[in-house]
């Protein structure tokens, strides 16, 4: 139970965080809960896509394979899903207001499915994993969900550049995620050495977009780049 529960607090950790972020319209906690069930329910289509691709990856060497593996297995995989959880719960929903909302939802989707993902992997590593996993992977899925809702709260509001916005709302976090992935997978030092910036980067990079869209009331194109 105790190795269950370190899977699963920093999942709850980040949760109440940003609920707690968005300081002007609360959203449903029923909402909130769908959002955290759609994210876990991701696991399953997730599992299946990354094993088919896993079959038919073709002969690539080292590093051409853990390209393929962390930017098409990985990254486009889980974000697709993610993304597509996050459209089909809120898209059309009333509760859907304010720009902050994207990110409180996208949020919730990725920690739905980091929750299954820690477990798994926690469950069969132990302690040393999860703390490992609590400061690096649990907060990396919840950055990409921040990217993900930041660009998917925008397109919401701003009709005109919803097309732009919602490309970017997939594939910056596909980017993002692929390196965090490649980094771990290629099995190059010198790179590997990157990796503790990487997620300090990660972790600048969520802060930032979470301050712009609590504080944004008048539009600036620039302000979103």
């Amino acid at each position: 139970m105790g190795i269950f529960l370190s899977a699963i607090a920093p999942v709850f950790i980040l949760a109440l965080y940003i609920y707690f972020r968005d300081k002007y319209e609360k959203e449903p906690l029923l909402l909130l809960a769908k959002a955290l069930a759609f994210g876990m329910l991701t696991v399953i289509p997730i599992l299946f896509v990354e094993r088919f691709l896993m079959g038919v990856m073709p002969p690539l060497g080292r590093i051409g394979a853990a390209a393929y593996q962390a930017f098409l297995v990985a990254g486009t995989s889980e974000e697709v899903f993610k993304f597509l959880a996050l459209y089909l719960l809120i898209w059309k929903s009333p509760s859907f207001n304010e720009q902050f909302d994207g990110i409180v939802y996208a949020v919730f989707v990725s920690l739905g499915f980091a929750a299954v993902e820690n477990v798994m992997y926690v469950m069969d590593g132990g302690l040393e994993v999860a703390a490992v996993r609590a400061i690096t992977a649990v907060p990396a899925h919840a950055i990409f969900g921040i990217t993900m809702g930041y660009f998917f709260g925008i397109a919401r509001r701003y009709e005109e550049l919803r097309k732009v916005y919602m490309q970017r709302a997939l594939w910056v976090p596909i980017l993002l995620h692929g390196i965090y992935d490649f980094i771990l997978m290629v099995g190059i030092p010198w790179l590997l050495a990157l990796f503790i910036p990487y997620v300090i980067y990660l972790y600048i990079a969520g802060g930032r977009k979470l301050k712009i869209l609590s504080e944004a009331s008048v539009f600036n194109p620039e302000q979103f780049d």
